[in-house]
């Protein structure tokens, strides 16, 4: 059976724009979680979050939206404007690690109170027009908080829930707990979607081997590392050195032109760049070297410069 494979969520990276030119480039993903928009009290869909979730400007990937909320109602309101602009599915955030988040008790801060989270989903569940999906983490401190959160979400209809088998305290760090992912598999009532440390195909073969009840597969920072991964994935197809170099250096131009059209000013731009080169410089034989030189530009122009310069030095991908 063919696997789903969705887009993760990646705060300042994986947004609209990103969303739209990556298929153009790169095939395999099925769909996309967009990155969290936060409830406030108005919930109106205004300036960025209004354009960022536009269904006109969502033509790439299909996009489920994600709120990041620990307030019912704000979630309701905020849910139903977003069912009224067609969205059949929301995502819940339970998984967000950044202590900024977790200090407010949202994300994966609400992950040691399984009592908040059932009184949550008792009074979202009958007032949203949409499906909800839940993604979250093992705990905030232990795997075993979530053994007392999967009886709480399988009393809900859920449409599916998302898994990263790391803790919030582990942030990124560390490795993921496949043994933890299983317990959770057995215990689950909902389809469940894998997230987590898919980084190459070797790795899928031997998680899906694992866990081959599993179809639906989220990869993140892998994808983003080698954004060649899903097609790989899906079809086996491999694309030679040079190949890869030219369809990444029309992948990265787009998504320049893009982000110039959109973003404040030069600086804004770099910056945006630098953050986007730290995850696809990843993919490169000599990875660290091409960031520091990235990093150290400081206008468009030379940015534009160096980038020229490096593709056009041939470089070596990562097998």
């Amino acid at each position: 059976m063919k696997p789903l494979l969705y887009l993760a969520p990646i705060q300042g990276i994986t947004e609209s724009l990103f969303r739209n030119i990556f298929p153009k480039y790169f095939k395999g993903f099925d769909l996309a979680i967009a990155p969290f928009i936060a409830t406030s009290h108005s919930n109106k869909l205004r300036g960025v979050v209004a354009r960022e979730l536009d269904p006109k400007n969502n033509y790439g990937i299909k996009t489920i939206p994600q709120i990041l909320s620990k307030n019912a109602q704000d979630f309701i309101s905020l849910a139903n404007s977003l069912s009224e602009l067609g969205y059949d599915v929301i995502n819940w955030n339970l998984g967000c690690p950044f202590p900024v988040v977790v200090k407010k008790g949202k994300g994966s801060g609400m992950l040691p109170h399984p009592d908040q989270i059932d009184s949550f989903l008792e009074k979202v569940i009958p007032d949203i027009k949409s499906k909800i999906s839940v993604k979250l983490r093992l705990g905030l401190y232990s795997s075993e908080e979530i053994l007392q959160i999967i009886p709480i979400l399988n009393r809900y209809p859920l449409h599916e829930i998302i898994i990263h088998p790391r803790t919030g305290k582990q942030m990124y760090k560390g490795v993921v707990d496949l043994d933890a992912f299983e317990t959770c598999l057995a215990l689950s009532k909902h389809s469940v979607v894998y997230n987590g440390d898919i980084d190459s195909s070797s790795t899928f073969q031997k998680f899906s081997g694992r866990f081959n009840t599993v179809n639906k597969w989220m990869l993140g920072r892998g994808a983003l590392a080698n954004p060649f991964l899903p097609e790989e994935i899906q079809t086996k197809t491999i694309h030679t050195n040079n190949e890869k170099l030219e369809i990444l250096c029309n992948f990265h131009n787009e998504l320049f032109d893009g982000y110039s059209k959109i973003l404040s000013g030069p600086a804004h731009l770099t910056d945006k760049m630098k953050e986007i080169w730290s995850f696809l410089g990843n993919c490169f034989e000599d990875s660290k070297t091409i960031q520091q030189k990235i990093y150290r530009i400081h206008t468009t122009q030379k940015y534009k410069e160096l980038i020229n310069q490096l593709f056009n030095d041939e470089l070596k991908l990562k097998k």
